[in-house]
């Protein structure tokens, strides 16, 4: 390294989850009524937090349990390689829309600057959970690496796949940049297990847990995410209707 620098919507206050969401996303009304309220959400929340942070707790708060979700191992025989050798020779890839891509091994990312922030992490499907992270600043690998002007979005690409479909998230530079946005490799003071995204996982605050990639390999600056996959910004925006915004 050279230089550096799932269903289901939540609704109300309660958390109750809508039933039958996978029948109402399909259609394309119900589609077009749901991208509509994700952009006046987006608005507004920008509008009215702007830059702010989200809730931090004490060591206190922690949960006993956190549970694993989503995908718990995955099954891509280089990833299980990289388990087997204890991530000795893994790299995170930046590069996209970038002055200079650039490639860090773990060692490389725990020896920089680093941010630690105890967060409460809201799951679509309705449980929440509150544990301590420790990574680097995402904001510093994307000035280190140059960042240019045209690049509007940070893409995260994962070392793991559902149904054969690679899995991938992203947010906007806005929010990339944001003080605890984050690339996790420690959880309550232990490194990341297989279960909860070893040996990186994105902690962007400000949104609702399928946005907390797990199994980053790469994170990409583009200008679109049209053409992207299915073009719809994340995996499970483009097979089940989550909204691509998903600020809490």
């Amino acid at each position: 390294m050279s230089g550096f620098s799932r269903r289901g919507l939540l609704v109300g206050s309660g958390g109750l989850l809508l039933s039958g969401c996978d029948r109402i996303t399909t259609s394309p009304t119900a589609r077009s009524l749901l991208s509509l309220g994700e952009k006046a959400s987006r608005s507004a929340q920008r509008l009215v937090a702007g830059n702010s942070l989200a809730p931090e707790f004490s060591a206190a708060d922690i949960s006993p349990v956190f549970r694993v979700n989503g995908n718990t191992r995955p099954t891509a025989a280089a990833y299980l390689a990289q388990v087997e050798r204890g991530f000795a020779d893994w790299r995170l890839t930046v590069d996209g829309l970038v002055a200079k891509p650039m490639a860090f091994s773990l060692a490389q990312l725990r020896a920089l600057p680093q941010r630690t922030q105890i967060t409460r992490h809201d799951c679509v499907e309705g449980w929440s959970a509150i544990a301590q992270w420790t990574g680097v600043p995402l904001a510093l690998l994307l000035h280190g690496a140059g960042a240019l002007p045209q690049a509007r979005y940070a893409v995260f690409h994962c070392a793991d796949d559902f149904s054969g479909k690679p899995y991938y998230e992203s947010i906007d530079l806005a929010e990339a940049l944001h003080p605890q946005t984050i690339l996790a490799h420690t959880m309550n003071g232990q490194p990341l297990s297989v279960g909860h995204g070893a040996p990186l996982r994105l902690r962007v605050e400000r949104q609702l847990g399928y946005k907390q990639a797990k199994y980053v390999m790469r994170v990409e600056l583009v200008a679109s995410l049209t053409g992207l996959y299915g073009g719809k910004g994340g995996y499970w925006e483009d097979h089940s209707g989550y909204q691509w915004w998903a600020g809490i």
